[in-house]
């Protein structure tokens, strides 16, 4: 217990305030939370989900002042990064099938595996005037159309089976400028590498440049995007943190407002 006593001095009064403000402080630092035991967990990263992954990083670490160290690439990449023990606590996969992969070759953990995001493709062109609908496919008057590797990434194997459905694919598979990943490819759009390309909505969310056209929904699979807990992070509660906060309604509506569905 601090005890404070009257004194007429000037210096007493000054040793008096000085206690004041200790207490005071020391009142602060007991109610105020603290993040003193932040903890970071690196997360393997779907290169079509970037700048949603960013989004969603900066507001669990508003919220529990942990980091999430994010890493990109194609789903592909990043699956045999983690078949060769690269140091993985969550994999977010832009299909439904690695994540269940990686349960059944024991890199993850049984029960963990859920969407938290189902991805949508366009066609799409730095050009305003380029892409019409799917008669610009159609018409094939253009000299290179981008994809994404259909072997590895989700994204490209979609836009084959668009092309497929519509009838366009032998006709434009000359055309093809192939990206590693989605991110690649949708490099290649805008830099004028290739006139269009079939791109992820997320990439092209609010953005006013250019022109596009969302494919069907009923022209391709449905592109499931998984996330799993790696047994790199079965003991790690920051992992498990962060998994529940990508389920929530705080990282749902970030997901939505980049043009991905929740399947809520």
């Amino acid at each position: 217990m601090v005890r404070l006593t009257s004194c007429p001095s000037k210096g007493c009064r000054l040793r008096r305030w000085n206690c004041l403000f200790a207490v005071a402080g020391l009142f602060v630092v007991l109610c105020v939370p603290s993040f003193a035991h932040a903890a970071t967990v690196r997360v393997a990263v779907t290169a079509n989900f970037t700048e949603a992954a960013k989004a969603i990083a900066t507001a669990f670490a508003a919220k529990t002042g942990d980091t999430a160290e994010l890493s990109f690439g194609s789903t592909g990449t990043l699956y045999t990064q983690i078949s060769q023990n690269a140091p993985f606590a969550v994999f977010l996969a832009a299909d439904d099938a690695r994540p269940k992969k990686a349960v059944a070759e024991k890199l993850g953990v049984p029960g963990t595996v859920f969407t938290y995001a189902i991805g949508k493709i366009v066609l799409y062109s730095a050009d305003p005037d380029r892409v019409t609908g799917e008669e610009t496919l159609k018409a094939g008057d253009f000299d290179r159309i981008a994809i994404a590797n259909p072997l590895t990434a989700p994204y490209g194997a979609a836009a084959v089976a668009a092309m497929r459905a519509l009838g366009v694919y032998d006709a434009l598979e000359p055309k093809f400028v192939q990206g590693t990943n989605i991110a690649q490819t949708f490099q290649f759009v805008q830099t004028g590498n290739a006139e269009l390309g079939f791109v992820a909505l997320a990439q092209v969310a609010g953005n006013e440049n250019g022109s596009l056209w969302e494919v069907p929904a009923d022209l391709y699979p449905p592109i499931r995007q998984d996330a799993v807990l790696l047994e790199t992070g079965r003991k790690s509660e920051t992992a498990k943190a962060f998994l529940d906060f990508l389920k929530g309604p705080e990282a749902a509506a970030i997901i939505r407002q980049f043009g991905y569905d929740t399947g809520d």
